[in-house]
């Protein structure tokens, strides 16, 4: 806004007011100094009143004259710097005269429009504008306003509006504003984006607004929800055919919806320009899209409405003419069958086996040509001959080509579920012939065992039997670990769990491991942060670093690396995983990978059974991973093995975090004692001959007074006889009466009895089962001094426990 300060200073005589003011002030000073002559009485006293009046207005009247804008503006003149942000704000090219036809003010844009800010009428280089002008500001002045439309004035029309405004109306507002012409695009744009669009997205119509040049200017919500997925996506700018697609038939569909959309239908409006006789080759264009209607009249249109159909279901459905040939499927078809997203067979016979190609082939035409019926068939696929899957036919008629409907149920998840409970109710078969079999097996081991402890007491080295002895127990004691293994996959080995860290289990083991990978493999291992302790034993886990190692090192017979890691697995994580056999929960997870060979899927599932083993006859005993398994299982975790062919494998432990509970009241240890002899009478409890042998006379040779019983009924017999018994050592597994339900006798009319158990089976496993307070016990196999100790503690143990002497 320009404001114009160059007024000419108006004279006294020009201005209305002094005409009349300067006679009436006369008037009143010369009544005023009659006033006071006619009450004083004294011509002096009046004339100088009068006088001195006379100054003081003439004094104002010269103020007014030389300072007239300053005396309006102070009075009620107009704040122009308010009229200039106001019309600046607004955009308007305006400008304001007073009556003596001055340009008291502009704005910003009309001095743009009019450079030097010319005063109106003046403003075009045309006379006739000017005097339509001229004639306008004239009747703003009579009438209070007047217009004029169309003034040219460059390249712009200008319609122009004159107004009286101001206090007094004594000035006019001249304000110009630019013609618009009617533009189709712009309306067709406000159309698309604005309520009109927002009906058509309600009414299933898409509406895009495409430039000459094939770009998406605006788009309405149906079609932006269709084409990009999300109703709030901008594809302004975008290549319009890049969001189609074409099929072999001609039907145009959503790229983004592949084979599972609908065939669309296009209504193009060309938008003809301004000036344009024709819509030229790069003019606008508002597109109207809507699906194509399932109510076609012949054959083939149908079918295509029943191929968008079965695309959108999630059950395996395909169609085949009456030759066999493969007209459609699905893409859940696709996955039950193991395709690729690339592969479409010609005929069903090429997803099966070839044994079975024959007899689909012959359902396929018995079905296309009959009444219209349905059935099953069990096929074996091709890509997974071992599970026999139901493919379902059914005769379908009045769809053009199309003769025959096949469904296939993606059993992939069932059939993975079948295997893994096949794989634990396997194992835990195996586990309990396992477990008997090592039972027996410690039986014997311990009479072995014994006998040599008992016949080395009697030889000192150098003896020719002392050696020959000495290489039976080393023997036994092998054969000892042989079922401890039996036991670790079985789960019945006697573990010893503690609170650790496994990040502190790798770094103990680590040493050997890079013994037992040789040069020409590389171990990596790296920890991650925040890792929960676990409860496990300490030994087992180094065992299953090793074998799991070991198997990896052996899986690349030309090198490579083996990395070992751990990291947290929080609940949230877990959840995420979808997995079925992993309760929800937070983990500790270690896994080691290798860059070996792989494992083929057909032997992935079978790694963990017992004896099973792909090396060559006498280089594995297929115990190692089983081992593993049960280890792992026994210590309250989960193992998962994941791999590829040619980029290795992976195995997954998850072992639970421990949360601390509070520790019970420990008792105080009775002291340790080397010697082993002791004094007393101790019932001994065995139905193995040999094992209640052997420990007759280890004990017996240490001292005690040795009762013995060969089951539980014998034992409760003896006890009733009133004995003295200060221990009782008992096997748990025993015929016709068990070792637990022999002490659960006992103790009712014996309840500080001693009682120390022995048994080839985990000392967990057992506590578990019996609910015994204040027992020991003692894993067979053992040796003669093992037994003597085991004996002297449990005394002392129970010595410490009983109530002082009064």
């Amino acid at each position: 806004m320009a404001a114009r300060k160059d007024r000419p200073l108006p004279v006294l005589g020009e201005d209305r007011s002094a005409r009349w003011l300067l006679p009436a002030i006369i008037i009143a000073v010369a009544g005023s100094a009659a006033i006071i002559w006619w009450m004083v009485g004294s011509t002096v006293l009046a004339a100088g009143f009068g006088a001195t009046v006379l100054a003081l207005c003439a004094l104002v009247l010269l103020i007014r004259t030389l300072y007239p804008q300053a005396a309006e503006q102070g009075v009620d003149g107009p704040d122009w710097t308010v009229a200039r942000a106001t019309a600046d704000a607004a955009g308007l090219a305006m400008a304001i005269t007073d009556r003596a036809g001055r340009l008291v003010c502009a704005s910003d844009l009309f001095g743009e429009w009019f450079p030097a800010y010319p005063t109106p009428p003046g403003l075009f280089a045309d006379p006739a504008a000017t005097d339509a002008l001229t004639r306008a500001g004239r009747a703003a002045w009579r009438d209070g306003s007047a217009r004029l439309e169309g003034l040219a004035h460059g390249a712009m029309r200008l319609d122009v509006e004159v107004g009286r405004t101001g206090r007094a109306d004594d000035y006019l507002l001249w304000r110009l504003t630019p013609v618009r012409h009617p533009n189709a695009v712009d309306d067709i744009l406000r159309l698309v984006t604005g309520e009109a669009g927002r009906h058509l997205t309600e009414g299933g119509i898409m509406a895009a607004l495409v430039g000459g040049e094939g770009r998406i200017r605006a788009a309405n919500g149906a079609f932006l929800l269709r084409a990009a997925g999300r109703i709030d996506a901008n594809i302004t700018g975008r290549d319009f055919a890049g969001h189609m697609r074409v099929d072999d038939k001609g039907r145009l569909f959503f790229a983004r919806e592949e084979r599972g959309g609908l065939p669309l239908r296009l209504l193009q409006v060309p938008l003809r320009r301004q000036g344009q006789q024709a819509p030229g080759a790069d003019a606008p264009m508002l597109i109207l899209i809507v699906d194509e209607p399932a109510a076609a009249a012949n054959g083939t249109s149908a079918l295509a409405t029943i191929e968008t159909l079965l695309s959108l279901l999630p059950f395996g459905l395909a169609m085949a003419d009456r030759d066999g040939r493969m007209l459609f499927l699905n893409d859940a078809f696709a996955r039950a069958a193991g395709l690729r997203p690339e592969a479409r067979p010609s005929y069903p016979g090429d997803l099966v086996v070839r044994e079975d190609q024959a007899a689909v082939a012959d359902a396929v035409r018995r079905f296309a040509v009959g009444p219209q019926m349905s059935g099953d068939i069990a096929v074996r696929m091709r890509d997974q001959p071992d599970d026999p899957v139901a493919l379902s036919l059914a005769g379908v008629r009045g769809l053009g080509e199309a003769a025959v409907l096949l469904s296939l149920k993606d059993n992939s998840e069932e059939s993975k579920l079948k295997r893994q409970v096949a794989q634990a109710t396997k194992m835990q078969a195996i586990g309990q012939l396992a477990g008997g079999v090592a039972h027996d097996f410690n039986n014997i081991l311990t009479a072995i065992i014994g006998h040599c402890d008992l016949m080395l007491m009697r030889h000192t080295p150098g003896d020719s039997d002392y050696d020959d002895i000495q290489q039976i127990k080393s023997n036994s004691n092998r054969a000892a670990g042989l079922t401890r293994q039996l036991l670790a996959f079985s789960r019945q080995q006697t573990l010893r769990p503690q609170i650790l860290q496994l990040p502190d289990i790798v770094a103990d083991v680590s040493n050997l491991l890079k013994r037992l990978l040789g040069e020409n493999v590389k171990l990596e291992v790296s920890h991650g942060r925040n890792l929960g302790a676990v409860r496990a034993d300490p030994g087992q886990l180094e065992q299953v670093i090793v074998n799991l190692v070991v198997n990896a090192r052996d899986a690349m017979p030309h090198g490579g690396t083996v990395n070992i890691q751990t990291y947290a697995v929080p609940a949230a994580k877990v959840r995420e995983m979808r997995q079925q056999i992993l309760p929800v929960g937070d983990y500790t997870a270690l896994r080691v990978s290798d860059t070996g060979l792989g494992i083929p899927p057909d032997i992935l599932s079978k790694i963990f059974e017992p004896f099973f083993t792909t090396k060559e006859l006498g280089k594995g005993t297929g115990l190692g991973l089983s081992t593993v398994y049960g280890i792992v299982k026994q210590s309250g975790g989960f193992i998962f093995a994941e791999s590829e062919l040619g980029r290795g494998a992976s195995f997954i432990l998850y072992l639970p975090v421990h949360t601390a509970e509070a520790a019970p009241e420990k008792r105080k240890a009775a002291p340790k004692r080397s010697e082993t002899w002791g004094t007393g009478t101790i019932l001994l409890v065995e139905d193995e001959d040999m094992v209640r042998a052997v420990a007759e006379r280890a004990l017996s040779r240490q001292g005690y007074t040795v009762l013995t019983a060969a089951d539980g009924e014998q034992g409760l017999e003896v006890l009733a006889r009133g004995e003295d018994i200060d221990l009782l050592i008992s096997d748990v597994v025993m015929p016709t009466m068990d070792g637990p339900t022999m002490v659960a006798h006992a103790r009712q009319a014996r309840p500080d009895l001693p009682v120390l158990f022995m048994s080839g089976y985990a000392e967990e496993q057992l506590r578990r089962s019996i609910d015994i307070p204040h027992v020991a016990f003692l894993p067979k196999p053992f040796s003669v001094s093992q037994l003597a100790e085991a004996a002297r503690d449990a005394l002392a143990g129970a010595a410490s426990d009983a109530p002082p002497a009064p």
